[in-house]
């Protein structure tokens, strides 16, 4: 009898977990106690003081279970509120090359490039879709990543001219050009521009309506950055992965998919911002990888994550602060083109310079995501390790760390 009531109550405790864990958010979220959700306050508020440490910070959502536990908001923005997820975004159109495999458009990671674009069956005919995903295609690699493609009236054009420095494979090189080229491959096996094929395939099943996917003055979709929408948006991007691609029944990418993702290709990349040792594949950072606790993320360039715990289904956005604009979604450069020739960080320099001063305004004579300096992370860079561990306290129930607080 004794035994047969242990397993009827361990039963009934698999069965609430299954049912915490079948919710989705449709127009709205469903707030929850962090108790509710078998988490502590306690840690919760550590994690959300801790982001805000930084003085960049606009917004974290914490979401357990599918259910928001906790959010924050920076004075003079809320829970509408867009940023800008500068490479957040090659998560995303990352998962539409996952997608256009399941769907038999793409043959597999392993093709060619080549195949799909042929620009490609010159020196750079052994790149394949998974060299360009793993960060490691060989391709000439600058000290400044390619970042000064953003500053380009043709992304793609800059993007194609681009040729190898080593062979594919070899090595982990964080490349923009990686990026952009993807969706010129998904032109090519669907038909469709990327920015339709994330609408029609991802954020219109998700329940995503108000956001901005960003393209160049050519028409060129930016897959290498640049998507705006508010941090709980972005927090529902990171839960269908959470959920290994199912979104309330409906599986819009295989798991199969998700879990390559969600691997380890790269153990140890270069230190970019934090001492932590992090990892990559396809597309997404790893941040922690221990045998009971995961942790992948989007990466944004000031400061912009959204980190996922699989295992424990939790959810975590981070973005810095962000001036809306109501221009449109395609850039115009005007006559700051021509700070591409200072070099990427001064050209950010003089850029601020310029609008902070008035002498361009922003979304008249230039038409670009724009982070100022109060947007930039600098001391959530510095504690970054900290709430890695931070997150996984919510999940372990241990007392927040003193140094959190």
């Amino acid at each position: 009898m004794h035994i047969f009531r242990i397993n009827f109550l361990l039963i009934i405790l698999l069965s609430s977990s299954d049912m915490l864990a079948s919710y989705f958010p449709a127009n709205s979220w469903e707030i929850s106690s962090p108790e509710q959700q078998q988490v502590r306050s306690d840690n919760v508020n550590a994690l959300i003081n801790l982001a805000f440490l930084d003085d960049s910070t606009q917004a974290v959502v914490v979401v357990k279970n599918g259910k928001i536990i906790s959010e924050k908001y920076a004075e003079g923005y809320d829970k509408n509120s867009h940023g800008t997820s500068w490479s957040m975004a090659k998560s995303y159109y990352a998962a539409l090359i996952g997608i256009s495999i399941d769907k038999g458009e793409i043959s597999s990671l392993d093709d060619k490039v080549g195949k799909y674009l042929d620009y490609f069956n010159d020196e750079r005919s052994e790149i394949t879709i998974r060299d360009l995903l793993d960060m490691s295609s060989g391709l000439d690699f600058p000290k400044d990543e390619h970042e000064t493609m953003f500053f380009q009236e043709d992304h793609l054009k800059y993007a194609m001219n681009v040729g190898v420095e080593k062979s594919a494979g070899l090595k982990f090189e964080y490349n923009n050009v990686n990026s952009m080229l993807l969706g010129d491959i998904l032109i090519a096996a669907t038909g469709k521009k990327a920015d339709t094929l994330l609408k029609e395939r991802i954020l219109d099943h998700i329940g995503v309506k108000d956001y901005k996917l960003w393209k160049d003055e050519n028409g060129n979709v930016l897959t290498y950055c640049c998507v705006d929408m508010s941090a709980r948006d972005y927090s529902k991007i990171g839960l269908l992965f959470s959920r290994n691609g199912n979104w309330d029944g409906k599986q819009l990418i295989s798991k199969k998919y998700v879990d390559e993702t969600f691997q380890v290709v790269w153990d140890i990349t270069p230190e970019r911002f934090t001492e932590l040792k992090r990892g990559y594949s396809l597309h997404w950072w790893v941040s922690a990888y221990e045998e009971d606790f995961k942790i992948f993320n989007t990466s944004g360039k000031f400061g912009q994550f959204t980190f996922v715990d699989r295992e424990n289904d939790i959810v975590v956005t981070k973005i810095t602060k962000y001036s809306q604009q109501d221009s449109g979604d395609i850039q115009k450069w005007g006559i700051m083109k021509y700070l591409r020739w200072a070099g990427v960080e001064n050209a950010i320099k003089l850029g601020r310079i310029l609008i902070e001063n008035g002498a361009v305004e922003s979304g008249s004579d230039v038409i670009t995501p724009f982070t100022d300096e109060e947007g930039e992370s600098k001391e959530f860079n510095v504690r970054y390790g900290d709430f890695i561990s931070a997150i996984e306290n919510l999940s372990c129930n241990c007392y927040p760390l003193e140094r959190f607080n």
